[in-house]
């Protein structure tokens, strides 16, 4: 069964196509208001969400669907010990595909491979957010018209960031993007991101702490919020939490077409007054999210029919290996929680990664 819990899970020509699928719901809705008739999502929110659960929720019901689905871990079987994998088995008796976050890194890779039905990566925990990507891909898009040779600028929480992490994996594919890398010491991007994805690509990049001087080299800037569920050491969130604020002054550095992107909730990192500036663009991005996860739900409800779960195992086994004694350093990986769950890890730039999140072992 085709899942997404990686944006790296679609190919060049996959994202590009689902781009053309979103430009042409939004241009003729009616065309689609009935596409998924009779179908069920079941969005599964193990952690609080506002746009991507609604987001979901109003994909599916425009697409003339259902949807069924809990917002709150303390709202399920989770709160009597059940486990993801066996969530994914019931739910796959109910709907037709899962929206599932989860605070722990891999639940939704456990789910896909123990469903019936397609499963998509809502987020999880600092790992990926691939939908969020989507989203941003369209935006990029219909402000500048590619989505190559472009300068794109991170700012902000690069560390824990999952939409960062997931936008650079997928621009990573596209000739001549070069990567600005703005943050405080303690949220650079992890070292791995920056090995398996912009070194081995050879992408150029830079890190720097100075604001204002990589803004006028920016044909995107993706804030990001510095978000204090992720940090286990409060005194290090309130260290940073307001290191990199986004103002008019500091907007009038740019260019005058530079997209200004945000994944939301907006905290103070970009001043409200600069929502009547005609380079924000991150209340349209949430409207190009509705419009890629209808998308999205549409391709995967498409290929549903293949027989795809046994072949992601099959991949797993090959490429991964499992050792007595060797266990996941991070404390929010799915492997520690789930039942019987294998300690996988894989050789990515010669480092042993745990699959799951990622996590060097």
């Amino acid at each position: 069964m085709r899942s997404l819990i990686d944006i790296i899970d679609f190919t060049t020509e996959e994202l590009d196509a689902l781009i053309r699928t979103a430009v042409d719901i939004d241009a003729d809705p009616a065309k689609y208001a009935e596409c998924c008739k009779g179908k069920k999502i079941a969005t599964l929110f193990y952690e609080p969400s506002t746009r991507t659960r609604l987001s979901f929720e109003a994909a599916m019901l425009e697409l003339g669907g259902s949807v069924i689905g809990f917002s709150g871990a303390g709202n399920s079987s989770a709160s009597k010990g059940e486990s993801v994998a066996d969530t994914a088995k019931v739910i796959s008796c109910y709907a037709d595909i899962i929206a599932m976050r989860h605070n722990l890194e891999g639940a939704p890779l456990v789910a896909a491979l123990n469903a019936s039905i397609p499963v998509i990566n809502a987020g999880d925990g600092s790992h990926c957010h691939p939908t969020q990507t989507l989203a941003d891909l369209l935006t990029i898009y219909r402000e500048k018209g590619r989505l190559d040779h472009l300068t794109v600028g991170y700012c902000g929480d690069l560390k824990y960031g999952r939409t960062v992490h997931s936008l650079i994996n997928a621009l990573s594919r596209y000739e001549g993007i070069e990567t600005v890398l703005i943050s405080p010491d303690e949220l650079k991007l992890p070292d791995y991101v920056k090995k398996d994805v912009l070194e081995k690509k050879g992408l150029p990049y830079e890190e720097t702490t100075d604001f204002e001087a990589a803004l006028p080299k920016l044909d995107i800037l993706y804030m990001t919020r510095v978000q204090r569920e992720r940090f286990d050491d409060l005194a290090v969130y309130e260290r940073v939490k307001d290191s990199f604020i986004l103002t008019q002054e500091k907007l009038d550095l740019a260019k005058p077409d530079t997209a200004v992107l945000h994944p939301l909730p907006r905290v103070n990192e970009i001043a409200v007054g600069i929502d009547e500036d005609p380079r924000a663009c991150y209340f349209k991005q949430v409207y190009n999210g509705k419009l890629m996860r209808m998308a999205l739900i549409l391709k995967l409800l498409g290929e549903a029919q293949e027989d795809r779960a046994n072949v992601r195992k099959a991949e797993i086994q090959a490429v991964c290996r499992t050792k007595a004694g060797r266990t996941c350093p991070n404390p929010k990986c799915i492997c520690h929680t789930e039942q019987e769950l294998p300690a996988y890890f894989r050789n990515l730039g010669g480092v042993d990664r745990c699959l799951w999140c990622d996590s060097e072992m």
